[in-house]
C-alpha cells in the first residue's frame, strides 16, 4: 500500500495531467504538447511509465504509439534527469572544433566514468541527481561551434577555460528554467 504522501503526490500529478488533457483535447499535435507539459511539471523532468500509461488510458491512444513518440524525440526522458543539464553538441562542425575534448572534460569534471569501449553515452545522470550530461547530434548553431548548453542556455565558441567556468557556476545557476 502507498503511503499517504505517495498517494497525495499521485493525485496531484493526475489532477495536473487531467488539466493538461482537457486543454489539449482535440488539438492537432496535442500528444506532443501533453507530453512536454507533463514532463516539464515533473520535478526530475522525465515521464515515468505510470504517467505514460495514465495518459494512454485517458486519451485512448495506444501505449505503443505514445512510447514511439517518446522514444523518437530526444527532448523526452524516460529516466530521471539531474537538477542541472549539460548538453554537448557532437555535430560535424562542433566535432571538428574540439567538442569531443569538451565532452571528455565534462565527464571528468562531473566524475562520470566513460564506457569501456570509449563510446559516448547519449545521456548520463550523476548518482546524486545533481547533473545530467547529454550528447546532442546538432544544435543548428554551426557558426558558433563548438556549442555547449547549460540548463538550456547555449554557449558558442566554447573553450576549456569557459567550460570550466560554466561548470563551476552550475550549482549557482537556476536549474531547469
Amino acid at each position: 500500500m502507498k503511503s499517504p504522501s505517495m498517494q497525495w503526490s499521485a493525485n496531484v500529478d493526475r489532477d495536473f495531467i487531467d488539466n493538461v488533457l482537457a486543454k489539449q483535447s482535440g488539438r492537432a499535435g496535442g500528444l506532443l504538447a501533453i507530453l512536454q507539459q507533463v514532463q516539464a511539471n515533473h520535478p526530475r523532468k522525465f515521464l515515468p511509465r505510470e504517467t505514460i500509461e495514465y495518459i494512454a488510458a485517458k486519451t485512448n491512444i495506444p501505449l505503443s504509439r505514445i512510447f514511439s513518440v517518446v522514444t523518437f524525440y530526444a527532448l523526452f526522458n524516460l529516466e530521471p534527469q539531474g537538477r542541472n543539464t549539460v548538453s554537448v553538441c557532437r555535430g560535424t562542425a562542433c566535432h571538428t572544433r574540439g567538442s569531443r575534448d569538451l565532452y571528455e572534460k565534462v565527464m571528468m569534471n562531473l566524475g562520470f566514468q566513460g564506457s569501456p569501449e570509449g563510446e559516448e553515452q547519449l545521456s548520463i545522470t550523476a548518482a546524486d541527481g545533481s547533473t545530467t550530461l547529454r550528447v546532442v547530434a546538432c544544435f543548428g548553431q554551426c557558426a558558433l561551434a563548438p556549442v555547449v548548453e547549460f540548463n538550456h542556455a547555449v554557449f558558442g565558441h566554447m573553450n576549456e577555460r569557459t567550460l570550466q567556468r560554466e561548470l563551476d557556476a552550475l550549482d549557482k545557476r537556476e536549474p531547469h528554467a
